[in-house]
């Protein structure tokens, strides 16, 4: 099958992101759609023209704007399982703060990334607000900015596709992909007034190596436990994370990107933080960090954008 997906759902990783939400203003409907119909054609040509640097986008579409779209066939289809953000509460709040569209561009080089931002939404004027920009970068050796690896359970190779394109289940928007994003506040000093071994419970995993806890010294409230979920057939519950660390001197965290073929598995994952087990077992990490947003979009195949008028 050739491919037909948005190039960054499973490039590997880079340097450098931005990560941009849009809301777009009423009675500009028709105006966002052609240039949307155009965006990936400008992706392509620069691409094209900064060869190399591992130039990657992809454009999705929010939960509660899909039905605003504008179709040139009056084709509505929409991806079959397509909500809203699951807003939780328990232990920690989990906010849903839906937003029309995500713009999520890398590469290994700020400038690169900045030009294409420019670009895109040069070709949205006064249509669209930003309702955030947040400039994300590498870490350390891959490292989230409380010191541990990030993204260690993430697929590899071509299991990345397996893991987060949708299949034939969804025969209209194969090779789609559903995102979560969440943008989270770290309480670094707090965090810091831990010792190293307390940190390291936290996680469940030893910060120096990243080396997991064996099953039986793990804490049920440990950040490896919550997250790793497996189906009843035992089969690990997987998702493709894009997240990379943000901040200033001011304010730091996490940019928490989920893509899947299907959004369940992030929704499970968050209730087994949030609410916990049935012995009342949550995350504990969240006690150091604070989810200020929460958005559900779905990133289109390519050739779904040369559907709208």
């Amino acid at each position: 099958m050739p491919a037909n997906y948005q190039s960054g759902t499973v490039a590997d990783a880079t340097s450098d992101a931005l990560f941009i939400t849009l809301n777009v203003k009423p009675g500009y409907e028709y105006q966002v759609s052609q240039a949307l119909k155009q965006s990936q054609k400008t992706v392509a040509t620069y691409q094209e023209k900064f060869s190399g640097q591992s130039l990657h986008a992809v454009i999705a579409i929010g939960s509660e704007y899909w039905d605003r779209l504008n179709f040139s066939e009056g084709d509505t289809s929409k991806p079959a399982l397509l909500t809203s953000f699951p807003q939780l509460h328990g232990a920690v709040n989990m906010p849903s703060t839906p937003t029309d569209l995500l713009l999520h561009l890398r590469s290994n080089r700020r400038d690169i990334t900045y030009e294409l931002a420019r670009e895109l939404l040069g070709e949205l004027p006064d249509a669209v607000e930003i309702v955030e920009e947040v400039s994300c970068f590498r870490y350390l050796d891959a490292r989230d900015l409380t010191g541990f690896v990030d993204g260690t359970e993430n697929p590899q190779g071509d299991h990345k596709k397996a893991v987060a394109l949708v299949g034939e289940e969804d025969a209209i928007f194969s090779q789609g992909s559903y995102i979560h994003l969440q943008r989270y506040v770290h309480d670094l000093n707090h965090w810091e007034r831990l010792s190293l071994k307390e940190q390291e419970d936290t996680y469940g995993r030893t910060k120096k190596d990243n080396i997991e806890y064996p099953s039986a010294e793990k804490s049920l409230n440990a950040h490896t436990k919550r997250a790793s979920l497996k189906d009843r057939e035992g089969n690990s519950l997987e998702i493709l994370r894009h997240s990379m660390p943000y901040g200033s001197l001011s304010e730091a965290g996490l940019l928490f990107a989920s893509y899947c073929r299907t959004p369940e598995n992030f929704t499970l994952m968050l209730k087994s933080m949030v609410e916990g087990d049935a012995h009342g077992h949550t995350d504990h990490l969240m006690q150091f960090t604070t989810a200020v947003t929460g958005q559900s979009f779905f990133a289109p195949p390519l050739d779904w954008f040369n559907k709208l008028s």
